[in-house]
């Protein structure tokens, strides 16, 4: 009984979602539903102290990172810099690899350890201006940025400095480098298969006869700012975010230390607030670069920025705050089911799985999909599992390596179900629905998916690690 509660409140807040009905609203009521078919006591302790917790926990570490992630994308749209790269692009790759360009520059961005959801702001006025100009449904965009952003560079590639690679590090002893060939196949695997799937898709539009589409909602204003930049100045701005974000995230832990405290006030005997920095160094790092980015934006761009600037800010604040709404009430979701017995029941029933690579990939991406965050998933099965995951590989000869990379990549398999809080940013950014653009979102899921269980063959049949 308590198992299927929580697969009911999983399933209910999955089609609310699906329907297009406010997770901010809906994530609430099916986690505190499931509470009180459990306990019902608990039902106002768990939203307070569980539930409202975990939500302003979220957004206090990352509503800054959605604020200026779309403030830097709508200066790049009003700047013109997106027109600019698209018609560079276009000259370079031609009209029918446009999707190829956008999943590119969202894998160099993240790549370059910019976070998901910033990724998606900076890069939606490039994608709808390259789409727009190949005549290609918008309503494919999503599953465009969701194939560049949330994949292969998130968890597959080594050394991606995601948050994804980075959590087995502490649970097996490895490096964000671990299992080089494993990961790299595995990349290689999503990035063709994916590629594949979507040029199948843009076919299929075009025979039909469909193209970007009318009475869409969320678009970018027409540029008017006569001349466009030079595409090189126009790229400046994303390649400093990447590269700033990259040196500062290996300088502020040597600036300020493990620690940093202070005491909030001058007048009364208030304590010191003590800041944990190897905790907060990468988000730190990411609002910096984002600061520069959109400096840098205003440098090249003053004139045509500061015509819609007033407008486009709070086009652009009002996005985050929808978006980091929408994620954060998925992740008090995600900790109320968690807390639940039938989530532990879930827990239990994976340890039956006897191969030690297929029952690992199987509990992560299983406890990401229930949770719907691929971070959450990982940590909850790594932090209750990692010791038999550990003890059964050792006995099977299997190296660490290959455990992280497996971890890794299942974590980004299942967790991008309708309600997970990056897809629900990607379609809300978007202007789009789950109707329109979730199946191919769903489809990119499953590809992902499947490469983990590509990786553990490949590892079987060759011993690659």
């Amino acid at each position: 009984m308590a198992f299927l509660i929580v697969l009911a409140a999983l399933c209910f807040l999955m089609l609310a979602a699906y329907r297009g009905y406010s997770v901010i609203l809906f994530a609430p009521i099916a986690a505190l539903a499931a509470v009180l078919l459990t306990d019902p006591m608990l039902v106002a302790p768990m939203f307070t102290g569980l539930f409202m917790d975990k939500m302003v926990g979220f957004l206090k570490l990352y509503f800054p990172v959605f604020m200026l992630g779309a403030v830097f994308g709508k200066l790049i749209e009003l700047s013109g810099f997106s027109k600019a790269i698209v018609a560079s692009t276009i000259g370079l790759v031609g009209r029918s690899r446009a999707m190829l360009s956008i999943v590119l520059v969202c894998a160099l961005l993240t790549y370059g350890g910019v976070s998901l959801f910033v990724v998606v702001f900076a890069v939606y006025p490039f994608a709808v201006e390259l789409f727009r100009e190949s005549n290609i449904p918008k309503r494919l965009i999503p599953g465009t940025i969701a194939l560049g952003a949330f994949t292969f560079t998130m968890d597959s590639l080594p050394g991606t400095p995601q948050i994804q690679n980075i959590i087995p590090t502490s649970f097996f002893g490895t490096t964000a480098w671990a299992a080089p060939w494993l990961g790299t196949l595995g990349a290689l695997f999503i990035l063709i298969v994916g590629l594949l799937y979507l040029e199948s898709r843009r076919r299929k539009a075009l025979a039909n006869g469909e193209g970007y589409g009318d009475s869409l909602v969320n678009e970018p204003a027409p540029f008017e700012g006569g001349k466009l930049a030079h595409p090189l100045i126009a790229v400046l701005p994303l390649v400093l975010v990447g590269l700033t974000n990259l040196l500062f995230t290996h300088w502020i832990p040597h600036l300020y230390g493990s620690t940093q405290s202070f005491i909030p006030a001058v007048v009364g005997n208030q304590p010191p607030v003590v800041q944990e920095v190897s905790k907060i160094a990468a988000i730190w790092a990411v609002e910096g670069a984002l600061l520069l980015g959109i400096v840098c934006v205003l440098i090249f761009a003053w004139r045509p920025v500061s015509r819609h600037f007033a407008e486009g800010s709070k086009a652009a604040v009002s996005g985050a705050l929808l978006a980091s709404m929408n994620t954060a009430s998925e992740y008090g979701f995600g900790a109320v089911i968690a807390a639940l017995p039938g989530f532990r029941t879930v827990a239990d029933a994976l340890h039956a799985v006897p191969n030690p690579l297929i029952n690992e990939a199987v509990s992560v991406t299983s406890l990401a999909g229930i949770t719907g965050s691929a971070s959450g998933g990982m940590s909850i099965a790594l932090g209750a599992m990692a010791d038999t995951f550990i003890h059964n590989a050792k006995a099977a000869g299997i190296p660490m390596e290959v455990l992280h990379r497996v971890a890794a990549m299942a974590s980004g398999g299942m967790d991008t179900l309708p309600h997970n809080g990056a897809v629900i940013t990607l379609l809300a950014v978007t202007g789009l629905t789950h109707r329109q653009s979730y199946r191919d979102i769903f489809a990119v899921t499953v590809i992902k998916t499947v490469a983990v269980f590509v990786v553990i063959g490949v590892f079987y049949l060759t011993g690659l690690v």
